[in-house]
C-alpha cells in the first residue's frame, strides 16, 4: 500500500482520536466476531475478519474498503481467526468444533482438525510461530504444534468455556478467561497458567463476579486488561501476583454479554472499547477517563483496533455484519 510506506521506516507517532468514516464494509451476512490487522507492516492494509455467517474474510482496508478473499471452509459460525506471524496464512475455529489453517494465496487448508469443542478462541504462541492455543467450550485449553498437527499440551481448568487467551511477555506464561463465576465465588474467572509445564500458576486473580470475554496487554508497560460484564474494564498487573489496580477503573461503556473487544493504542496512550450500544469509547490509559466516544454503528460494536503503522487508523466491527474503517 502507497499510504503506508512512508510510515514502514518511521518511528509509530502519538495516536489521535479518528474523527471521520472513510470505508463502510458490509459483505457479512452475519455478526462480526473478530477483526485483525495484517501482523506483517508491508501488508498491514489488509485486515482479517470473522463472522457468525461461517466465513472469513480479507479485506483491502487502507485503499480501497474492498473484500479481496471469502474463505468458506466452516460448517457453522466462525468465532476466531488468526493471522500467522508470517501474513500468509490465517488459523480459524468456530462453532463446527473444526479448526482449520488456510493458505491466504490459494484458499486451500494446509491443517485441518476436528476438536472436541466449539471453539471460541485462538492465539498465536508470540515467539513460537508454529504453536498456538486453543479454547471453547470445554473445561480444557489446548496447545497444538502446527508442524506435527498434533496436541502438545492440555491446560486443565474446572470451567465450563474459555472466553478469551492472552500470553504475557515472551510467552512463558499465559492467561485464559473463563466463565466459572458462580454464586458464592468469583475465583477461576481469570486464570495465569504456564505453558511448558501447564501448570496452574494462579486462579485468585479477579474477585468480582464478573465474566471477562476478553483480555488485553499494554505494548510497553508490564500490564493488561480485562474487559468486564460489569460494564467496566479493569486493570493488573501483568507479574506475578497478576495484582488488580483498585485505582483505576475503565467505565462509561456497555457490555451487557456481548464478547466485546478492548486494545490499547500502539503507543499505549489510549485504550479503546466497542459497546453494547453500537458506540466507540476512547479511553485515556493514564488517567482512565473518556476522552472522546465514536458513535460507530447501530448494533453492538463488537471490537475496535488501532492501525499498527498508521497513527489513527481505526478498524471497527459489529453484531450487525458491519465494517468500517475511521481516520
Amino acid at each position: 500500500s502507497e499510504l503506508i510506506k512512508p510510515y514502514l521506516g518511521s518511528k509509530y507517532k502519538v495516536t489521535e482520536v479518528p474523527q471521520s468514516l472513510i470505508f463502510y464494509m458490509s459483505k457479512h451476512s452475519g455478526p462480526v466476531n473478530e477483526i485483525q490487522w495484517c501482523p506483517v507492516r508491508e501488508q498491514s492494509h489488509i485486515l482479517l475478519s470473522a463472522s457468525m455467517d461461517k466465513t472469513v474474510k480479507v479485506w483491502d482496508a487502507v485503499d480501497t474498503g474492498c473484500c479481496l478473499k471469502t474463505y468458506s471452509c466452516h460448517s457453522c459460525a466462525v468465532r476466531a481467526a488468526r493471522w500467522s506471524s508470517c501474513g500468509r496464512r490465517i488459523l480459524s475455529g468456530g462453532f463446527d468444533s473444526m479448526l482449520h489453517l488456510t493458505d491466504v494465496e490459494t484458499g486451500k487448508q494446509i491443517f485441518s482438525s476436528k476438536t472436541e469443542f466449539r471453539i471460541s478462541a485462538l492465539k498465536f504462541h508470540p515467539t513460537e510461530s508454529n504453536v498456538f492455543i486453543c479454547g471453547g467450550f470445554s473445561p480444557e485449553v489446548k496447545a497444538w504444534d502446527l508442524r506435527t498437527s498434533k496436541v502438545l499440551r492440555v491446560y486443565k481448568a474446572a470451567v465450563q468455556q474459555t472466553l478469551d487467551i492472552l500470553f504475557l511477555r515472551e510467552g512463558r506464561e499465559f492467561l485464559t478467561s473463563t466463565d466459572a463465576v458462580s454464586r458464592d465465588s468469583a475465583d477461576r474467572t481469570i486464570v495465569a497458567w504456564d505453558f511448558q509445564s501447564a501448570a496452574k500458576i494462579s486462579n485468585q486473580i479477579f474477585h468480582e463476579r464478573y465474566t471477562c470475554p476478553s483480555l488485553t496487554l499494554h505494548p510497553r508497560e508490564s500490564v493488561f486488561v480485562a474487559q468486564t460484564n460489569g460494564n467496566y474494564m479493569a486493570l493488573f498487573s501483568a507479574q506475578r501476583p497478576y495484582r488488580i489496580n483498585k485505582k483505576k477503573r475503565y467505565e462509561g461503556h456497555k457490555v451487557e454479554g456481548f464478547a466485546v473487544g478492548c486494545e490499547f493504542s500502539p503507543d499505549g496512550t489510549l485504550l479503546v472499547t466497542g459497546s453494547s450500544d453500537g458506540k466507540v469509547f476512547f479511553y485515556n490509559y493514564h488517567t482512565s477517563r473518556i476522552i472522546r466516544t465514536l458513535s460507530a454503528h447501530k448494533e453492538a460494536c463488537m471490537s475496535a483496533i488501532f492501525h499498527p503503522v498508521l497513527p489513527s487508523l481505526l478498524a471497527t466491527c459489529d453484531w450487525a455484519g458491519e465494517i468500517k474503517i475511521w481516520q
